[in-house]
């Protein structure tokens, strides 16, 4: 279906881009906090109790804070360092959906699955702003294929690598792995009808299996919390944190108790689909709907050319997550492996297809997404962020002339479908990694005040900030987080150094505190782009600013 030469050469590019992308300063909030954690985790030698600055941190099991201080062990205290678990995950899951798209289509289909898996926009984000949802994603999915090939093989090891997956997936981030991975197995298993599946001996070793991979985690929280009922939590006490991941997790979430509500959009993970998918999203919208169509038209009948898994997973985690009150787009990559696999098989059904005029239309489609991702990359580099250097802007076209070489081409629809899609988002996230984050992150007060504090051997030990506001950057890029001081024991120190935004600098003015040095980097929070940051006349009204002040 696609050379084999051409194949490997766009994984290669694609392997390369994210390891460009690894070399990028942590982004606040959730990346640099989570490395944070797992710092503190590796410095304390404390792999138990769990901690977001100050509080104890309930929310989330511990898997991707182990795996990340297991990287620190090995690697030392870096920003690649805190990644490497996340895109070695995020490759485990790109050959599980090679797997699983093999296992339910053909090896061709696998091939192409992985491909759309790790192009996606969500995942190729995922993998340098790294989350717990990188690593929930590859283990969920892994699970997945393992679990559905002993349904149709009967195989025991793969029993217990779906067993042992499911419990990685389940120490990562609580329920949500053991819905999406259950709602697969029963939507396989019911159009199937092999149920006979469960009723096997096989089943008491995978959940022996199961158990023995979620006891660590249990064992965590139970030390943490179930024996320590005094500690107030949220602004409760006597918190069980064996009952939490069990049963109030997703109840918190769905209904926004303890978190808190932040969308009542039933449409929310519906339109943020446009973008997580790019560039496969019509690929994506279209396989899916010829999917339905085709199950409605032999009446849901088993054909051994079809497939429920993936359909009836989406379908049941679009309708049950839009009830949810709180919602973030990257709640959506668990199943992005899912939808990669669909994708890919309608791919191959226009491989095998004689009909030309729908090709064409969805070719056309994949052009127009390339022409976007063109015109935004060309704003990015000489508009957003003008190129300094000349050897950028000979890269830049470079590149572009190979992407048009393959427009020009004339081959297979299919084939250049398939080719400009990964093109597109190689173009895209290259110009990220390499170019847009490196410099949006000049605008990250902490990562940059910890250059600051490095060229000045200015001592981590002595830095303080006056609120609980959090410095997350700054925290790891000093290898140590910032002390918190009150103004009233601040009188009785000398010779300290202070972290503090214009509202707190003001403050101490007029209170009558003086300093001797001051060093000053201007702030946005980066994550929450505007049309006025990005604009450079008028980014300056954007951006607040962040001082480290010397108290002699």
């Amino acid at each position: 279906m696609i050379p084999n030469l051409r194949y490997w050469f766009l994984l290669v590019l694609i392997v390369l881009v994210y390891v460009a992308g690894s070399f990028v300063t942590l982004m606040e909030n959730d990346s640099a906090q989570f490395a944070v954690m797992a710092m503190r985790m590796y410095q304390e030698n404390d792999f138990i109790n769990l901690f977001k600055g100050s509080e104890e941190y309930l929310d989330k099991p511990h898997m991707h804070y182990w795996l990340a201080a297991l990287s620190y062990t090995i690697f030392g205290l870096h920003d690649w360092a805190y990644r490497i678990p996340g895109i070695l995950v995020t490759l485990l899951g790109a050959y599980s959906c090679f797997g699983l798209g093999r296992l339910l289509y053909t090896i061709d289909t696998g091939k192409v699955a992985a491909l759309v898996f790790m192009t996606a926009q969500t995942i190729m984000l995922s993998a340098i702003d790294v989350r717990t949802d990188a690593v929930l994603t590859g283990f969920t999915i892994f699970a997945i294929w393992q679990l559905t090939v002993y349904i149709e093989k009967r195989s025991l090891l793969a029993l217990i690598l779906g067993a042992l997956g499911a419990g990685l997936a389940f120490s990562t981030k609580g329920q949500i792995a053991l819905l999406v991975i259950g709602i697969a197995v029963l939507c396989h298993l019911a159009y199937t009808r092999k149920w006979r599946a469960l009723v096997n001996w096989k089943v008491l070793v995978a959940l022996f299996v199961f158990a023995l991979a979620i006891t660590p985690m249990l064992y965590a929280y139970y030390l943490q919390f179930d024996m320590h009922p005094e500690k107030i939590i949220r602004g409760r006490g006597d918190r069980s944190g064996l009952f939490f991941i069990f049963w109030e997790q997703s109840f918190e979430r769905l209904s926004g108790e303890g978190m808190g509500a932040n969308s009542s959009d039933y449409f929310f993970f519906f339109h943020t689909f446009l973008w997580v998918f790019v560039p496969w999203t019509i690929l994506g919208i279209v396989a899916y709907a010829t999917r339905i169509k085709a199950l409605f038209k032999v009446k849901f009948a088993y054909k051994p050319k079809y497939e429920f898994l993936t359909l009836g997973t989406i379908t049941l985690f679009f309708l049950i997550a839009s009830f949810s009150q709180f919602k973030l787009p990257h709640y959506l990559n668990i199943i992005i492996p899912l939808f990669s696999v669909l994708t890919a098989s309608y791919i191959h059904d226009l491989y095998r297809t004689t009909r030309t005029k729908p090709v064409q239309i969805l070719l056309g489609v994949q052009y127009f997404i390339l022409s976007i991702v063109f015109v935004a990359t060309l704003l990015i580099c000489f508009f957003v962020f003008p190129f300094k250097h000349i050897y950028a802007s000979i890269l830049l076209i470079i590149l572009l002339l190979v992407i048009t070489y393959f427009c020009l081409k004339r081959e297979a629809y299919y084939l250049r479908i398939l080719t400009l899609s990964v093109y597109s988002s190689l173009l895209l996230n290259a110009v990220l990694n390499l170019h847009f984050y490196p410099n949006l992150l000049m605008y990250q007060a902490g990562s940059r005040m910890a250059e600051v504090v490095a060229e000045e051997q200015i001592p981590v030990d002595t830095i303080y900030k006056l609120g609980d506001f959090h410095t997350w950057s700054l925290d790891f890029y000093n290898q140590r987080p910032v002390g918190i001081l009150s103004l009233q024991n601040l009188r009785k120190k000398h010779n300290l150094w202070l972290y503090v935004n214009d509202t707190e600098l003001q403050k101490l003015h007029d209170q009558g505190f003086d300093w001797d040095r001051q060093y000053t980097k201007p702030h946005f929070r980066i994550t929450r782009l505007s049309k006025k940051f990005l604009d450079p006349s008028t980014r300056k009204r954007t951006l607040d600013t962040m001082h480290l002040i010397h108290m002699y």
